[in-house]
């Protein structure tokens, strides 16, 4: 097969981001957000939001990595941030995803790809702890304007809430702080329980 042919396929492939759903509905609160729609959102949000990172980054490669991230959620699924026991065998979910989706581009491609996954999920570098800020930052934002849809579904706490994002401040203080303002008027709001 050349490479075009792998190129498209892995295109085609990657459609099917569009039907994984995740457990936040989009702000207007009329739906579920699905994996496609929250990547481009985390794209935008780079690019709009970069100069608020606590390094300089690169802002082509965050957005690379908000494109890439969830894209092993086309055979992992979505893994809800606030169940315990789906995070325990998550990353051995999603490392059999990535390597049976990144492997059907051209190996060097492939290989890109797999390489910004990781750089992701291991949180060590300025573009990752940005992209991991956004990636944390997007459906805070998106349950405080929809009435907490998901917080009150799934009965979470403000508590449960800080500790699950507090890394935000890792790659952007800022952003940490426009959170934890989010998350009192939440509470405030009576939209998140203490």
């Amino acid at each position: 097969m050349d490479q075009l042919n792998q190129q498209i396929d892995f295109l085609i492939e990657i459609d099917k981001l569009k039907n994984v759903e995740r457990k936040t509905k989009i702000i207007s609160g009329s739906r579920l957000e699905n994996d496609a729609e929250h990547s481009w959102h985390l794209a935008m949000m780079a690019f709009i939001l970069h100069k608020h990172a606590n390094h300089e980054v690169d802002l082509f490669k965050v957005i690379k990595m908000l494109l890439v991230h969830d894209l092993v959620e086309i055979d992992a699924g979505d893994t809800f941030a606030y169940d315990l026991q789906g995070q325990a065998d998550k990353l051995d979910r999603e490392s059999k995803a990535a390597k049976r989706l990144f492997g059907l581009l051209p190996e060097e491609q492939g290989n890109e790809l797999m390489t910004l996954w990781m750089e992701f999920e291991k949180k060590e570098t300025p573009e990752a702890c940005f992209a991991a800020s956004l990636d944390r930052l997007q459906p805070l934002i998106h349950n405080h304007l929809n009435q907490g849809d998901t917080w009150k579904k799934y009965n979470i706490t403000s508590g449960q809430v800080v500790n699950r994002n507090r890394e935000i401040s890792n790659g952007s203080e800022a952003l940490w702080a426009y959170a934890e303002q989010l998350i009192k008027k939440s509470v405030d709001q009576g939209i998140l329980s203490e």
